[in-house]
């Protein structure tokens, strides 16, 4: 998993936000604040474009973001991806990102949660994020009755050792984009055509499959309080 930046202003200062065609004016009045955005069905390029030029554009002063939102079908690869891990061609579009990270699946039924925050401000360091991250999903499961899990050397969650949720992020001039996706209520099938975040035989599994009756868009709500919650229990620090 790797890291990697929108522009710096003044703390406090008012900062005009244009994001899917929405302008806010704000100022920070606690570093902590997360401001949750539910985009509903965006095709994959929109949104990556969006948070690399939210990133690139934001100042000091930017309220942080959590934007909860699904995609067409898409696979994606991170950086330094291996298109080996994509086992056999299929209709599925590729996508060649700046996230860390191998290769994922992302479509309609899995809730997709990018975080854009001001690392620094927030005292975060990026293994503090991504601890923070999988604990908001764990957290989110264990309201379920489901045991949710990290494993050692592979970001993300899993439940009885098959994935639940991935991780991959980008840091840039200490704030991150891209964040986690959950997998839901949606076709697990095009898995099996790829080595799931590059670990051969990688099961995956979702909310459904654990007798969890909810859509994605139900289910972003409840992430997002939990990725709220997990961020203050961890930061801001002095």
């Amino acid at each position: 998993m790797e890291i990697g930046e929108w522009a710096m202003g003044d703390v406090g200062a008012p900062r005009r936000v244009t994001t899917h065609g929405v302008t806010v004016t704000s100022h920070i009045a606690d570093p902590a604040s997360l401001i949750p955005r539910s985009l509903g069905l965006v095709p994959y390029a929109v949104a990556y474009e969006d948070m690399r030029r939210f990133t690139l554009t934001r100042s000091a002063s930017t309220p942080d973001e959590l934007w909860l939102l699904e995609h067409p079908p898409v696979y994606t690869v991170g950086q330094a991806g291996r298109l080996e891990h994509l086992l056999r061609e299929t209709a599925i579009p590729v996508a060649r990102v700046d996230r860390g990270g191998q290769i994922t699946f992302h479509g309609p039924g899995q809730l997709v949660a990018y975080v854009l925050l001001d690392l620094r401000r927030r005292g975060l360091t990026v293994r503090r994020l991504v601890a923070a991250l999988e604990q908001a999903v764990i957290d989110l499961l264990a309201g379920y009755r489901i045991a949710g899990a990290r494993r050692p050397g592979a970001p993300g969650v899993y439940v009885a050792g098959a994935k639940i949720a991935a991780l991959g992020l980008r840091v840039r001039n200490g704030c991150s984009y891209h964040g986690l996706a959950l997998n839901v209520a949606m076709d697990l099938a095009p898995f099996r055509d790829i080595d799931p975040c590059g670990y051969e035989g990688l099961q995956v599994t979702q909310l459904a499959d654990l007798g969890v009756e909810a859509p994605a868009s139900d289910v972003a709500d409840l992430l997002a309080a939990r990725v709220d919650a997990a961020l203050r229990a961890d930061g801001p620090k002095a």
